[in-house]
């Protein structure tokens, strides 16, 4: 014969301190489930801390920025080189100019990017899980667009000035004035992230990578091959129209060397690209504003 156990005290659940957050356990005795975590609204701020986590953890963002990186840089310095060892006579060009091939061909990896930032969550489906997290799609486009757009700012004004500094310590010409350098070092790096915001905004309203990113390849380079092939006198004023507002040309426009010597000038690419792309987020956040996932 065994003997029976003793009866164990009733569970008691230890006093919580007085200065630990406060819980749900309310909703414990109306029976519904009471998280044990403390639990507080999500703020622009921790959207911003998710977006950035996310672009600086996936493989695209390194082999994209980092192909743009080579292309600017080792374009310049191969430039740069060549020009140098050929004594070939450059005076009448300005000296930050040559920066302009390799800025052209980074263009397309920021687009890439720029796509990639919104339209790979819909591929792969963690949207669902972003917008789960953050029922906000406002502030879910808002903290991309800002981290996407401080990042790709950074990264090519950096590359773009160390260009700029190696081309005029090793050409010939007169120096680069004040407004030369900030056009061609913060001028390009504010259009790139523009042209790059604009790709994001394409991304938001396509939802499918490959499609957005032809779609932005056409948008940078149609205009310019559609101009060479128009021979008509009819089209004459269109083809001009074209020549002058193509993303290379107005890339062109910061460095002085614009193809057809007329059309913006200065800084008004950029304005112009604001414009574009302000209008294209306002139609982002609508559309993610009302869709399904």
């Amino acid at each position: 014969m065994t003997t029976p156990p003793p009866p164990q005290a009733p569970y008691q659940q230890a006093p919580a301190p007085a200065d630990a957050p406060q819980q749900n356990w309310q909703d414990a005795s109306a029976g519904l489930y009471a998280s044990p975590i403390p639990q507080r609204a999500a703020t622009l701020g921790d959207a911003l801390a998710s977006e950035w986590t996310k672009i600086r953890s996936v493989r695209s963002t390194v082999w994209t920025l980092g192909i743009m990186i080579v292309l600017v840089l080792g374009l310049g310095v191969m430039t740069a080189v060549l020009l140098s060892v050929t004594d070939a006579h450059t005076e009448s060009v300005p000296k930050l100019s040559f920066g302009f091939f390799g800025v052209l061909l980074g263009s397309i990896c920021v687009i890439t990017l720029g796509v990639m930032t919104i339209a790979s969550e819909y591929g792969t489906g963690l949207i669902r899980t972003t917008l789960t997290a953050c029922p906000s799609r406002a502030r879910v486009l808002t903290a991309k667009a800002i981290v996407f757009f401080l990042l790709t700012f950074t990264i090519t004004t950096v590359v773009t000035t160390a260009v700029a500094a190696l081309h005029s310590a090793m050409l010939d010409g007169s120096a680069p004035t004040g407004g030369e350098w900030l056009r061609a070092t913060v001028g390009v790096g504010l259009y790139m992230a523009t042209l790059g915001l604009l790709a994001l905004a394409i991304g938001a309203l396509i939802r499918h990578s490959a499609g957005a990113i032809t779609v932005m390849i056409g948008v940078v380079l149609l205009p310019l091959v559609l101009a060479l092939f128009m021979f008509t006198k009819a089209l004459a004023g269109l083809q001009q129209a074209l020549f002058e507002y193509s993303i290379p040309s107005q890339l062109s426009a910061f460095y002085d060397t614009s193809v057809t010597g007329s059309g913006p000038s200065g800084w008004d690419p950029l304005w112009i690209m604001l414009g574009v792309t302000a209008v294209a987020m306002l139609g982002a956040y609508i559309t993610l504003e009302n869709r399904d996932v």
